[in-house]
């Protein structure tokens, strides 16, 4: 004859466990386990997912930032003389500077704009080479928050007017200078020393002689 085994006794209750209390226990237990696997399923995802970002970082190739494109200004300008009948400007620069942008701009005064500041990155500053069609000075102050010319100087045999703006004006300009090049007018104006600037503008001579013998 078979005899069902006593419920066995819990120490902490000095009686056998009720049917109730017994489910109560194993519901718990689940619980507590099912909450351990969370964990450790939370902990294995984060670890994998750290992993992987690990394989990205190190998989995608480093090298040297993408080199600039260069800026063929002959080009560009070969389009401006076209587009206004007449020649532009086309600087011959030394290794000392880089091209940033060029481009003719609208408005009462048609301007062939070409920005340049120094190759290496640790010069600080720019230079914009402004030729403005049919212009003289009084454009010039147009280009520079109203500033007149306070003087002039004679560059390579040519007299530009001097522009010395210092921390007055805005846009990051404080230092300029300008001449006539025929019916045009030329201005060099940025963040540049005035020597940086003269540097630039005695390069530029043979460029505005030959605007000159154009007219």
């Amino acid at each position: 004859m078979s005899r069902k085994s006593a419920a066995p006794v819990v120490a902490e209750l000095g009686r056998p466990e009720t049917p109730e209390e017994t489910a109560t226990r194993k519901a718990a237990s689940s619980q507590a386990y099912r909450s351990s696997q969370t964990f450790r399923h939370l902990i294995a995802a984060l670890i994998l997912t750290l992993g992987v970002v690990a394989v990205i970082v190190f998989a995608v190739p480093r090298g040297e930032p993408a080199a600039r494109d260069d800026i063929d200004v002959a080009a560009i300008a070969a389009d401006v003389e076209t587009a206004m009948d007449g020649p532009a400007l086309v600087p011959e620069l030394d290794d000392f500077w880089r091209v940033n942008a060029a481009e003719l701009t609208g408005g009462a005064t048609v301007v062939w704009n070409i920005t340049v500041a120094p190759a290496d990155e640790e010069e600080r500053g720019f230079i914009r080479i402004a030729q403005a069609f049919d212009a003289d000075a009084s454009w010039a102050p147009q280009m520079l928050d109203g500033f007149a010319s306070t003087s002039t100087v004679t560059i390579d045999g040519r007299e530009w007017d001097v522009y010395d703006i210092g921390d007055r004006g805005s846009a990051n300009v404080s230092y300029a200078l300008g001449t006539q090049a025929g019916s045009d007018y030329v201005l060099l104006f940025g963040s540049r020393s005035p020597e940086s600037t003269a540097g630039l503008a005695e390069s530029l001579s043979p460029q505005i002689t030959t605007l000159e013998e154009a007219e």
